[in-house]
């Protein structure tokens, strides 16, 4: 298992629930170990508000069910995830399972075309420009005069990031 990887965005087809219980993601509309795409030590991020929440994939069982190491990184009181759930399979760092300087959604793979084309932009879009291509994570803010303000750093520099996740609010490829 790696520190980390180079993909943004892995495999997210389907939808999955997640089984606190017995560590298992039971997925549907899913083909998990097709390909070998997904491997033993690759992140899941899966949930929206309240359910939100990551964690390290320790096994790729089938093409319908992945095991996971803990449910320590989900929110606190939540003890499932029901069936339906949209989720992302990423290579991203697993330090930054336990950063508490940044929530689950705020670390970024940025490749070299999102780096270039936030520096270009304008505007809000310019605040996102991140100071290298690799893992990167971007805090945002209103400040006391109602000015949007972006803080990023990168945490692992790489220029060969690829796989792009659904973050072009944010990051756009063009």
């Amino acid at each position: 298992m790696t520190l980390w990887g180079n993909k943004d965005s892995v495999y997210a087809d389907g939808t999955i629930a997640v089984n606190f219980s017995t560590l298992k993601v039971v997925g549907t509309g899913t083909t998990f170990n097709t390909a070998g795409l997904i491997k033993a030590g690759d992140i899941i991020t899966c949930g929206v508000g309240q359910t939100y929440g990551e964690a390290i994939i320790t096994a790729v069982d089938s093409g319908t069910q992945l095991s996971i190491q803990d449910t320590s990184n989900f929110n606190s009181g939540v003890t499932t995830v029901f069936a339906g759930a949209v989720y992302n399979i990423t290579q991203k760092p697993i330090s930054t399972l336990k950063d508490s300087r940044f929530d689950e959604d705020e670390i970024y793979g940025v490749d070299t075309t999102e780096q270039g084309v936030a520096n270009a932009a304008s505007g809000d879009a310019r605040k996102y420009a991140p100071a290298h291509a690799g893992w990167v994570g971007i805090q945002t803010y209103i400040d006391q005069h109602g000015n949007l303000r972006v803080k990023t750093e990168t945490l692992v520099a790489s220029s060969s990031i690829t796989g792009d996740a659904a973050d072009d609010t944010q990051l756009p490829d063009s």
